[in-house]
């Protein structure tokens, strides 16, 4: 934690969040909510095949419909943006061809925008794209990431002459003699399915030019707004000056909301092209088909150890997939590439490699969502660490404190190169255990099993990346700002507005941010209104991903809010007639040394304000302050541990959760129930993967579960209690000492769950399951009881 830092309440009080009262009433205002004048609605036509030529567009008949405005092409909207890139300058070796917002002559995934209908409803626009006539030319489709790499395989992009968009290596040490000298080696081959995220508002945007001013305001549910203000500025031809994004109300983001999707910027172009607002809403099934997607990993690793289970090597290989492109800005590759950095970053291992290949597929686009590649890792070197212990007679609490890097050992670098200032391994391992009773859970496991009931219990050791600085992104040279900027306002009615580039899609972070100027100034929470997500009048910021919203937001309020509060101490300094450092601020009131009141903070503003005629004349009184933050290091990092207990039905395969339990280590708490609230539900959506949630293709590319009736969610009542603890390991570099935690429950849920199914099925001699999610079939396939 920095020097001079003033932690005081509301700082770790769990203050209620009273905005949440208005979104559970429906007052709520999101983007489709919003209805202006002159405003028309679009729908698109999608491409129904995986990979296609599209030979002619017939529209005629759709631009006869009633209602209709106008129907675009794909051609007369991708004349007017200019194509962006999924390329980057710190991979060189990354390969993507020019993307344009709607299929440039050949559609390569089925859902690909072909044909934009504009009307005066929704429901009419949708009408008439049903009348949009397109011939096409059904062309291979390459679905299967083994096949893409394959010699002769049929090339999705020409011109780059094979399916591979990246491949990269990295390691540390000797592997081949680790590996050869073992006493114990095993060996592992994982399936991690495709899925999304599932918000509860879909995308969405409401686009407005106005051609008289040459101005573009787009209102859209969206995570980081000056991002898109770039993109619209670059991809339109607008100056970014005369480009506002204002996000309202979002509801729930989780990364999906965060990249630049062909669709938004194509109806961004219609508003532009027909000079009046246009509104576009995803509906649920485009939202499912065109959202991006993630995971969806085919890893091969091995691991060895020596005769006291102690790892000697860790060996990963790992084919991720990324779809027709790169994605832009936000780079598909970031999902393998994790999986490279994070494998084993919890423990000491001298020897690793590591590999990764990405080929392209005619598929949606791979893509960060919560956690981007570390659930994977997190899953891959928890289920070795738990083979190695089985195999050695090990029991896995012991197999990870022999292996964990110890306290001793920091500040260290991770097996694949990441630097750890610190971990909490032992602490957190030591609460987890305690929180569930393990030694007592065993015995009741032993029980269960005696009268035929088979439950296991799994532990999963996270380390994830948080809070991503410009030391990460500024080598991309993608655009993507990862500094975050706050004003502080003193009102003159004493009271205090709070500007901030970070976004809220749920999490609580306005409230975060209001606690901390609360704490830093000296006034009560209530006194402090905070704004966010509109470029027009926000300092400029990155805004909210990778579970930065309190570690680099948070900061950047802390110091602007500081120094408020020091100018307001030299003004009432000026007018008590004592010396600044003498004075505090405490309950929105100017006390002296010995505590006692001497005036009020909404005197003070009004004197400032007012009546600088009493004040010297060369006084300027600066009741506002705006700060950014620039973190010192590449990134934070955090740590934790989860657990989970299941029931497995070794008859009908199912898996029942029964208890889950999270000890995390994300820094100091601003406000314990809104970590809690984030963590819990990071962890549903990592339940979600365990053991429901796959998108699912079939050989030509079709997507099998473009429905919540097939695309299967978890529900409350499916969901196990989760017990969250905390261990607050202050970081060194930032003056609050948070790390983040926003993405901590998604991290080891499904690891967990993964490893306690097959503690609960080995003692019945099943194959170890290494897929996810786990359905009732891969159950009964590793009991032999299908085949």
């Amino acid at each position: 934690m920095g020097e001079g830092a003033v932690i005081r309440a509301p700082i770790g009080v769990s203050v209620e969040r009273a905005g949440a009262r208005r979104l559970a009433q429906g007052r709520g205002r999101y983007a489709d909510d919003l209805v202006l004048p002159r405003m028309v609605h679009a729908a698109f036509v999608r491409s129904p095949h995986a990979h296609a030529r599209i030979l002619a567009i017939d529209a005629a008949a759709a631009a006869q419909a009633p209602g209709v405005v106008r129907v675009f092409t794909a051609e007369d909207i991708n004349r007017e943006v200019a194509p962006w890139s999924g390329e980057a300058a710190h991979l060189a070796e990354l390969r993507s061809p020019p993307q344009y917002p709607m299929a440039h002559r050949r559609a390569l995934w089925q859902g690909e925008p072909v044909a934009l209908v504009v009307a005066e409803s929704r429901a009419l626009a949708e009408d008439a794209a049903e009348r949009v006539a397109i011939r096409w030319e059904k062309l291979p489709a390459v679905t299967d990431p083994h096949a893409a790499l394959a010699p002769g395989a049929p090339l999705i992009h020409p011109e780059l002459g094979s399916n591979l968009a990246f491949s990269h290596r990295l390691g540390r040490g000797e592997v081949g003699p680790a590996f050869a000298g073992a006493a114990q080696v095993c060996e592992q081959t994982f399936y991690f399915g495709r899925h999304t995220g599932v918000t509860l508002e879909p995308r969405g945007l409401v686009a407005d030019y106005d051609p008289s001013l040459d101005t573009l305001t787009v209102h859209h549910s969206h995570q980081s707004p000056f991002q898109m203000q770039m993109v619209f500025s670059r991809h339109l031809g607008i100056p970014e000056h005369r480009v506002r994004v204002v996000c309202p109300d979002v509801g729930g983001g989780f990364g999906l909301k965060l990249h630049v999707y062909g669709d938004e910027v194509a109806a961004a172009a219609a508003s532009k092209l027909l000079g009046r607002p246009v509104k576009y809403v995803a509906d649920r099934i485009e939202s499912l088909l065109t959202d991006i997607h993630a995971r969806d990993h085919r890893v091969r690793a091995r691991i060895a150890c020596d005769r006291d289970g102690r790892v000697s090597a860790l060996e990963v290989d790992d084919i991720c997939v990324i779809g027709a492109y790169s994605n832009a800005i936000r780079l598909s590759t970031g999902e393998g590439m994790l999986v490279l950095m994070f494998s084993g970053a919890a423990y000491d291992i001298a020897n690793y490699r590591a590999k990764l290949e990405v080929p392209f597929q005619n598929k949606n686009v791979i893509a960060m969502y919560r956690g981007v590649g570390q659930p994977i890792a997190v899953a891959v070197t928890e289920h070795m660490i738990d083979l190695a212990a089985r195999g050695a007679g090990i029991d896995p609490v012991e197999m990870r404190r022999r292996n964990y890097l110890t306290d001793d050992r920091f500040p260290t670098r991770s097996p694949g190169g990441v630097h750890l200032e610190h971990l909490s391994l032992g602490a957190c391992l030591d609460a987890v255990v305690a929180r569930m009773d393990y030694e007592g859970l065993r015995s009741a496991q032993e029980a269960a099993r005696a009268g035929g009931v088979h439950r296991g219990i799994g532990l999963a050791t996270m380390v994830e990346i948080t809070a991503v600085g410009p030391h990460y992104y500024g080598p991309a040279k993608v655009g993507v700002s990862s500094i975050d900027g706050c004003t502080v306002k003193l009102e003159q009615s004493g009271t205090v507005r709070v500007i901030t580039s970070i976004t809220d899609q749920g999490q609580g972070t306005e409230l975060g941010i209001a606690q901390i100027v609360a704490a830093a100034l000296g006034v009560p929470i209530a006194d402090v209104a905070v704004l966010s997500g509109d470029t027009g009048v926000a300092p400029y910021g990155g805004g909210a991903y990778a579970s930065r919203g309190i570690a680099i937001g948070g900061e950047a309020a802390y110091d602007a809010a500081r120094q408020v509060r020091a100018n307001a101490l030299d003004i009432a300094g000026l007018i008590l007639q004592a010396e600044p450092t003498s004075l505090d601020i405490v309950d929105a009131g100017i006390v002296d040394a010995t505590g006692a009141a001497r005036m009020s903070l909404a005197e003070l503003a009004a004197i400032a304000y007012t009546r600088q005629d009493i004040l010297p004349a060369e006084v300027q009184p600066e009741m506002s302050a705006t700060r950014s933050f620039n973190p010192k290091v590449a990134a934070l990092v955090a740590n934790g541990i989860q657990a989970s207990h299941v029931e497995v039905d070794i008859d009908t395969g199912f898996v029942r959760l029964l208890d889950h339990w999270v000890v995390a280590d994300g820094g100091r708490l601003i406000n314990p129930a809104l970590v809690d609230e984030q963590i819990r539900g990071g962890v549903v959506q990592g339940l979600g993967a365990a053991l429901f949630e796959h998108v699912v293709y079939d050989g030509e590319g079709q997507m099998l579960t473009a429905t919540l009736a097939d695309y299967m969610v978890p529900m409350a009542c499916e969901m196990p209690d989760i017990d969250v603890g905390h261990i607050e390991t202050l970081h060194r570099d930032n003056k609050l000492g948070t790390k983040g935690a926003g993405e901590a429950g998604t991290m080891g849920a499904a690891s967990a769950v993964l490893n306690a199914v097959n503690d609960a099925l080995a003692p019945l001699g099943a194959a170890p399951i290494a897929s996810l999610p786990i359905t009732p079939e891969i159950v009964l396939k590793a009991l032999g009881k299908v085949v």
